[in-house]
């Protein structure tokens, strides 16, 4: 092995057209087997290997599980499946998501730095949010090369300032030089792999993403590496770990769903939101059924009784306002800011 044989890209919204932009300016000859994670709906079929096949004379395809890595190949994670590299083989997995996505840059990019130390170079371009900057991060741990792509140019410049904002970058590119940079650095020799060892950390976050372990295993290992939290987990309600105290903060739970910080705070925001309209919907039967009963003692002419049942349909017809309107952003919202902040 004289290079950097091992290259994974990472890329979500706008991603199609910037992946087009450095798989076209690959030749067939490359020595180098090129790794694509697109985000991707869970629930459609993908036409990306058949895209970016018409556009790079290098074979294009989502590959089986435990397929052997060839040089020269291009292999794109399929929908609702992470893409993982394990020795030389490729795994595909329905493991865990990982900051909501499935398959994960950051599932790629840890797997590949585990397998591969400093042959791989990672990449990552357009896209929201910050998914691949964790990933870099171990890349460049394991003695890697990272690139992004320049945010001044990205249709959708969030993933790479979010890395270029936590980690110092080796090449920060326009996406019409990309392609070129790729081919350089794949010829040029890898830092030698004893100067930058594995770690406790990557080897079982790589297992919790592979699913080999099992259950006394799962919550053992967490434990070695993370500090449990109070909160819990917004996919399975399981117990959330702080994994190290870097930045970007991230936590994961043992079942294996992993976040970010700022992906963990927006689906708290998001579940708070869901639980007020929950409560805005049984409120509002509550309502309903109580004016029911109402208008029935009336019609007996028990008044009394029936206002009863008036008056808490009144006060909780006053209650689903204010939450609606704390949902809504207004009123209750206004006067006390940080309710959904």
């Amino acid at each position: 092995m004289t290079g950097h044989d091992i290259v994974v890209i990472g890329a979500s919204a706008g991603g199609l057209k910037a992946l087009s932009a450095v798989l076209g300016e690959l030749p067939e000859d490359i020595r180098a087997a090129i790794f694509v994670v697109q985000h991707l709906a869970a629930d459609k079929k993908s036409y990306l290997p058949k895209l970016l096949g018409d556009i790079t004379d290098l074979p294009v395809r989502s590959p089986a599980d435990d397929e052997a890595i060839l040089a020269g190949h291009v292999y794109v994670a399929a929908p609702d499946h992470h893409l993982l590299l394990k020795g030389d083989r490729v795994r595909v997995s329905r493991g865990p998501q990982e900051n909501r996505f499935r398959p994960s840059i950051d599932a790629l990019f840890r797997s590949a730095a585990r397998a591969h130390g400093s042959r791989v170079i990672g990449m990552v371009l357009t896209g929201y949010l910050d998914d691949g900057t964790v990933g870099l991060q171990t890349i460049k741990k394991r003695g890697g090369i990272t690139v992004v792509q320049d945010p001044a140019e990205a249709e959708y410049p969030s993933m790479p300032m979010t890395a270029l904002r936590y980690m110092t970058v080796d090449h920060t590119v326009p996406i019409a030089d990309a392609g070129a940079l790729l081919m350089r650095l794949v010829a040029e020799p890898p830092l030698p792999q004893e100067d930058f060892p594995t770690t406790t950390s990557l080897e079982i976050e790589a297992n919790i993403a592979d699913q080999v372990m099992n259950t006394k295993e799962f919550l053992e290992n967490v434990e070695r590496i993370g500090e449990r939290t109070t909160f819990t987990c917004p996919d399975c309600n399981g117990a959330i770990w702080q994994i190290g105290d870097g930045e970007p903060l991230k936590v994961r739970c043992h079942v294996g769903h992993s976040f970010t910080g700022e992906i963990f705070a927006a689906e708290q925001r998001r579940n708070t939101e869901s639980a007020l309209w929950t409560a805005i919907r049984i409120m509002e039967e509550r309502v309903t059924f109580s004016r029911l009963l109402a208008e029935r003692l009336r019609k007996q002419n028990l008044l009394e009784e029936a206002e009863v049942h008036e008056k808490d349909a009144r006060a909780v017809d006053d209650d689903v306002t204010r939450i609606r309107d704390l949902v809504l952003g207004t009123g209750i919202r206004s006067s006390r800011p940080g309710d959904l902040e």
